[in-house]
């Protein structure tokens, strides 16, 4: 009997943890897709309805969402929805080019080529931490995409200019596809902001 209650209280833990994987997707979906908007105070009782979860479930995935930076912390203790102004957002470029130049830095004195972009060339570094640390500002860059419009987030998925980086980790030379790299966060940043 006491293999079976260890079973059953191990298969509760799962299930709880994906309830509270579901509500950070959601919440983050909602957030960087602008459905809850930047400065917006996000309600524990309405939220932990909407999503029928308890409020503890709820708690946890507003803590996660809260160290990635999509939540902050306002008044008495209340969660709101992050408002990135401009120099956030370039703080946030520099922080993203950086972390790319170490991955497009490892990637060219590798010689790897066939890339699926941004996310991808991290993830070709073969550096976890890197990787780790990128994927916590997915949700930020969604939410600088959204706050810019989807005209501006388009020009920034021009493919030549994705292909000046393939082409500059292709030759071999980091310094060369780091600062394509840079050049590329720099005009990104630019249409963005401007």
């Amino acid at each position: 009997m006491g293999g079976a209650m260890a079973t059953g209280t191990a298969m509760v833990g799962l299930q709880r943890n994906t309830l509270r994987m579901q509500a950070i997707e959601a919440l983050r979906r909602a957030i960087t897709t602008g459905e809850l908007a930047p400065g917006s105070h996000v309600s524990e009782i309405e939220m932990s309805t909407r999503l029928q979860i308890s409020r503890g479930t709820l708690r946890e995935a507003m803590r996660t969402l809260q160290l990635e930076g999509l939540l902050t912390e306002g008044s008495r203790g209340r969660l709101l929805v992050r408002r990135m102004d401009d120099e956030e957002l370039r703080d946030l470029f520099r922080v993203r080019a950086a972390l790319e130049a170490l991955a497009v830095r490892t990637l060219a004195v590798r010689m790897q080529a066939d890339l699926d972009f941004h996310r991808e060339m991290c993830r070709l570094s073969g550096n976890e931490t890197l990787l780790r640390a990128w994927s916590a500002l997915e949700g930020s860059i969604q939410m600088s995409i959204t706050r810019s419009g989807i005209e501006r987030a388009v020009r920034n998925m021009d493919v030549p200019r994705h292909l000046q980086i393939v082409d500059a980790i292709d030759t071999g030379d980091p310094e060369h596809a780091v600062a394509t790299l840079q050049e590329h966060m720099a005009l990104a940043t630019q249409t963005l902001i401007s």
